[in-house]
């Protein structure tokens, strides 16, 4: 057995950021981009209006107040998406909307609030600096500013830019097909009756999940029953896509069939068997130069080997650079009294409190317990070295919630 951080570097050593593609542009929300996208115009490409108002000259309003209003001439009524007409002489003022261009010879906008108007006259209430409520060309971006860099996630605010700076095409890490294989006699699918001996596959439907919500693409190749040829032909359809992801069958029962059929198909294996709990008799290797993962079948061990080993696989080939969740420091409200020498990954319950954060491990920790999966938002990382951690002990903590 090796050490779960060990496991974690060989897994990444082994695994390549996927080739850029070009997508639409709305397709390219939470890939990481593979160019580096320069503006070809200013942003905004013109000096213009931030407020609905009156452009004018700001040496027209010196001394205006409430008593002693201004009052200029209305040359022209300028609304977004027009160009003004006319130059704005001393004594006049242009009605302008948010957006629209500023007139020559206009130096300021006094917002609409500070003003009164007749379709040819308006008052004006208060004095305006030069250069009030205007935004100037390329006040946000210049034309050949470099505003987004390659690697970068792209976020809809990222969509924005894009778009601003006219990208309707833009060249991304192509989205990993991670295939999933469920083996087992046991298990049945949704709709079919569960007879005596039988369970329901819920591991394909989590690792779907879990896979969907990073961003890749999971293709489900089915349940195969505890069938050498059954398994050794699911594995010839899986290996075609990207990652294969199996579950069940990597122990050493008579039953565990996994790793002699993928030996067999000419797997390079990496690594079988991680000093951990839950997830112990997890496999990496590569077929074909494809990664292919071998998660233990209870479900609450498949889900944490998923978190540990296969979740940062899969973002590094997506181009990320957050692989790892985020881990914090917690005060244990609770013992733990560890019952194996490995690494132990605990299902806890985070909450924040006045000066940092407190987690209890009371749970139930049974590797089958999948409702224990559902109440927690952490796990607890409990030392291989320690046989028992006491109550108020800072323990590291792995956030499950993205919102955390």
């Amino acid at each position: 057995m090796i050490k779960v951080e060990n496991a974690q570097n060989i897994i990444l050593e082994n695994i390549e950021t996927l080739e850029a593609e070009k997508v639409d542009l709305l397709k390219a929300l939470s890939k990481v981009l593979a160019e580096d996208i320069h503006s070809d115009i200013n942003i905004p490409p013109f000096d213009n209006s931030a407020m609905d108002g009156f452009a004018l000259k700001s040496s027209d309003t010196k001394g205006a107040s409430q008593q002693n209003p201004i009052i200029l001439k209305i040359i022209e009524n300028l609304p977004a998406g027009k160009t003004p007409k006319n130059t704005i002489h001393k004594g006049e003022a242009t009605r302008i909307m948010t957006g629209a261009p500023m007139p020559l010879g206009g130096d300021g906008v006094i917002m609409v609030e500070y003003t009164e108007s007749t379709n040819n006259e308006v008052k004006i209430y208060k004095a305006v600096s030069s250069g009030k409520n205007i935004r100037l060309a390329g006040e946000d971006v210049k034309k050949k500013e470099l505003v987004l860099k390659k690697g970068s996630l792209i976020t809809p605010a990222k969509i924005g830019m894009l778009a601003s700076v006219g990208k309707e095409m833009v060249k991304v890490i192509r989205t990993p097909k991670i295939a999933i294989l469920t083996t087992g006699d046991e298990l049945v699918e949704l709709g079919e009756k569960v007879t005596p001996g039988k369970i329901r596959n819920s591991n394909t439907y989590t690792l779907i999940s879990q896979i969907t919500k990073l961003g890749a693409i999971p293709v489900n190749i089915g349940i195969a029953c505890d069938n050498i040829e059954e398994i050794r032909n699911k594995i010839r359809s899986g290996i075609q896509y990207d990652m294969l992801i199996t579950s069940g069958g990597i122990s050493v029962g008579d039953y565990d069939l996994i790793q002699d059929i993928l030996k067999e198909a000419g797997l390079n294996l990496k690594f079988w068997k991680v000093r951990v709990k839950p997830g112990k008799p997890i496999l990496f290797g590569l077929l074909n130069n494809k990664p292919v993962f071998s998660l233990p079948g209870y479900p609450v061990s498949s889900m944490i080997a998923f978190e540990l080993f296969v979740r940062p696989a899969i973002l590094k080939m997506l181009g990320r650079k957050d692989i790892f969740r985020k881990t914090i420091l917690a005060t244990l409200t609770n013992s733990i009294d560890k019952k194996t020498d490995r690494r132990q990954c605990l299902m806890g319950i985070l909450k924040e409190v006045k000066g940092g954060y407190e987690v209890s491990s009371t749970l139930p920790q049974e590797a089958g317990m999948l409702k224990s999966m559902t109440l927690a938002n952490c796990l607890i990382l409990a030392p291989q070295e320690c046989a028992h951690i006491h109550h108020g002990t800072l323990v590291k903590v792995i956030l499950l919630n993205d919102k955390e």
